[in-house]
C-alpha cells in the first residue's frame, strides 16, 4: 500500500472519530451534564453553603439590633460594623447562586455546541491541511473542558476547606444567637424596681465592658467566617479557572507540526 493511501486512510479514520465524538457529545453527554440529577451532590453542597450564609447574615443583623438596646452609644461602632457585613454576605450569596446556575448551563453549552463545532473544524483541518483550523478546534475543545469542570472541582475543594472551619462557623452562630437572645429577652422583662437597660447589662455580664467584649468577639468571629466564605465561594473558583487556563497555555506550547500524518504532502 502506498504512503498516500495510508495517509488517506488515517485521515478518514480520524475524521470518523471526530464525527463520533461530536455525535456522542451532542446527543448524550450534553443532556447528561445539563441535568440537575447528575450534579445532585454538588447542588446539595451549594444549598448547604447558601443556607449557612443566610443564617450568618440573619445572626449578624440580629446581633446589630441587640447591641442598639444597650444604654448610650457605647455599642454603636460594633453595631455598625455588624450591619455593614450584610454586603459581604450578599456578595458570597450571589457567587453561590451564580455557581449553581453555571453548573448545569456551562456543561450543556460546552458539549452541545462548542465540542461539536471543534470536531467539525478539526475535520476541515484534516481535509485542507490549514493549521489555523486545528488551532481553533483545539482551543475550543480545551475551553469547553475548562468551563465544564471548573465549578464542580472548585465546589469539591471548597467543601474540604469548609469542613475544617465548620465547627468555628457554628460556634460563631451559637455565640451570636445566645448573646442576642439574652439581650432581647432581658429587654422584654419588666423591672419595677430599676431601669430595664441596667438589668440587661446585669443579666448578661455584670458590667458594660464585659458585655461589649462579648460582642467584639462575636464581630471577630463573623469576620473570620466571612473570610472563609469569600475564599471558598469566590476565590477558589477563580483560582481553579486560572489553574486550568495555565494548563491550557502550557499545552499550547506543544508544536502541532509534530503530528506527521497531518503534514502537507
Amino acid at each position: 500500500m502506498s504512503s498516500i493511501k495510508k495517509v488517506l486512510i488515517i485521515k478518514v479514520l480520524v475524521s470518523l472519530f471526530c464525527v463520533a465524538i461530536g455525535i456522542v457529545s451532542f446527543f448524550l453527554i450534553a443532556d447528561k451534564l445539563g441535568s440537575v440529577d447528575f450534579h445532585e451532590n454538588t447542588i446539595i453542597a451549594l444549598d448547604k453553603s447558601r443556607s449557612k450564609v443566610m443564617e450568618l447574615a440573619a445572626a449578624a443583623v440580629a446581633s446589630s439590633s441587640a447591641i442598639t438596646l444597650l444604654p448610650g452609644d457605647v455599642g454603636t461602632p460594633i453595631a455598625q460594623e455588624l450591619a455593614d457585613m450584610s454586603k459581604y454576605f450578599l456578595i458570597v450569596l450571589c457567587a453561590i447562586y451564580l455557581e449553581k446556575f453555571l453548573l448545569t448551563v456551562t456543561g450543556f453549552i460546552a458539549f452541545k455546541y462548542i465540542i461539536p463545532v471543534a470536531c467539525l473544524l478539526f475535520i476541515v483541518f484534516i481535509a485542507s491541511n490549514e493549521k489555523i483550523f486545528a488551532k481553533i478546534a483545539t482551543k475550543l475543545f480545551l475551553f469547553a473542558l475548562v468551563i465544564s469542570f471548573t465549578i464542580p472541582i472548585s465546589v469539591n475543594i471548597a467543601r474540604m476547606i469548609e469542613s475544617n472551619y465548620a465547627s468555628s462557623i457554628q460556634s460563631t452562630l451559637d455565640s451570636a444567637k445566645e448573646n442576642t437572645q439574652t439581650v432581647t429577652e432581658s429587654a422584654k422583662e419588666e423591672n419595677k424596681s430599676g431601669n430595664a437597660l441596667e438589668k440587661i447589662v446585669n443579666n448578661i455580664t455584670g458590667n458594660i465592658n464585659e458585655l461589649l467584649k462579648k460582642f467584639e468577639n462575636t464581630l471577630s468571629s463573623f469576620i473570620e467566617a466571612i473570610a472563609v466564605l469569600i475564599v471558598t465561594s469566590c476565590l477558589i473558583p477563580i483560582g481553579v479557572l486560572f489553574f486550568f487556563l495555565w494548563l491550557v497555555k502550557l499545552m499550547f506550547s506543544i508544536d502541532i507540526s509534530d503530528f506527521k500524518f497531518i503534514r502537507r504532502e
